[in-house]
C-alpha cells in the first residue's frame, strides 16, 4: 500500500483531444462581437432621448410661440396646474415650484426635460405635465408644456 505522502491529491485528467487553438480564436471573436454589439445598441438607445417619466423627450408635436412652449402631447402630459413659478424644489425634489392661488400652502414641485423653466420664473403660468412620485413633495410633476397666462 502506498504511503499518503506519495499519492498526489489531484491527478490530471487526460484529454483525448489535442489543444484546439482555432476553437479558442473563434470563441474570442464571438465574445468580441457580442461586446461590440452591446456597445452599439447602447449608443443607439441613448441617442433617442428619454425624459424622467420614461417617455420620449420629444413626445409628439412641439410648439414654441410667445405664450406657449413645449409638447402638444396631451396623452402623456395630461395633468395641469396654474400659479406663479418660483425657483427651488424641496429636499432635492424639483428644480422649481408653482405657488397656486387657490391653495398656496400646497405648491406643485416641477422638473422638466423639455422646457427650460428658468425662462418663466416670476410669471403667472399654467403647466401641463405628468405627475410623478416624489418622496418629499406632495405633488411632483414632469412638465411638458408651459402657457403664460398674463
Amino acid at each position: 500500500m502506498p504511503s499518503p505522502d506519495t499519492v498526489p491529491l489531484v491527478t490530471p485528467l487526460e484529454s483525448d483531444q489535442p489543444d484546439s487553438t482555432p476553437s479558442k480564436v473563434l470563441l474570442f471573436f464571438a465574445a468580441l462581437l457580442v461586446v461590440v454589439g452591446g456597445v452599439f445598441s447602447g449608443y443607439k438607445l441613448s441617442r433617442r432621448g428619454v425624459s424622467a417619466s420614461g417617455n420620449p423627450a420629444t413626445a409628439g408635436e412641439m410648439v414654441n410661440t410667445a405664450t406657449e412652449v413645449g409638447s402638444k402631447d396631451t396623452k402623456t402630459f395630461r395633468d395641469s396646474a396654474k400659479g406663479t413659478l418660483e425657483k427651488g424644489g424641496i429636499n432635492g425634489e424639483g428644480t422649481h415650484h408653482i405657488t397656486r392661488e387657490e391653495n398656496p400652502a400646497h405648491p406643485v414641485y416641477l422638473v422638466s426635460s423639455i422646457v427650460d423653466l428658468d425662462e418663466f420664473v416670476g410669471k403667472n403660468i399654467e403647466v401641463w405635465g405628468e405627475t410623478i412620485k416624489g418622496q418629499k413633495a406632495g405633488w411632483l410633476m414632469d412638465v411638458g408644456r408651459v402657457i403664460i397666462l398674463n
